[in-house]
């Protein structure tokens, strides 16, 4: 039975249907290997992850992916400026593509702005690498829409 409308009790989507987040545990797992056979690193993979985690504004992806951004090797100062990413001149060119990727899948701007934020990352990356990292956002965006709905909380 469903709790009354407006209760504050969670609802994992987990929890409730295993087989669809194992399939997207699945999904995540070939993503990675995808990501590798592109040549990218872990560092540009979390570095996007985190940044789609802070515009979707996930705290439970945030902490987890802060965390394996670190333990990639992902310089402090990246993480503590990434949500002004644009202003600096720190990120490497992949990561600025990576960068571009992660907010054009996440925020999905209009079609003209799009296309030339892609475009010029698929230049930058080439399209075995793009793919790639379009992939990893899609699937980002899908595991933050999962922690935002079940309201997974950010453990102490």
């Amino acid at each position: 039975m469903a709790d009354a409308p407006g209760t504050r009790t969670s609802f994992y989507l987990d929890k409730a249907d295993p087989a669809s987040w194992k399939a997207l545990n699945s999904l995540a797992a070939a993503v990675r290997d995808t990501t590798r056979a592109a040549g990218l690193g872990r560092d540009v993979v979390e570095l996007a992850n985190v940044r789609i985690s802070q515009l979707n504004g996930c705290a439970y992806c945030l902490d987890l992916h802060v965390r394996l951004a670190e333990e990639a090797g992902v310089a402090a100062v990246k993480l503590r400026v990434l949500p002004a990413w644009k202003e600096t001149s720190i990120f490497t060119e992949t990561e600025e593509a990576a960068l571009t990727i992660a907010e054009a899948v996440t925020l999905l701007p209009d079609e003209d702005e799009r296309v030339a934020a892609l475009d010029s990352a698929r230049f930058v990356l080439g399209d075995q690498a793009y793919s790639a990292l379009c992939w990893a956002a899609a699937t980002m965006n899908s595991f933050n829409r999962v922690s935002i709905v079940s309201r997974h909380r950010v453990r102490s």
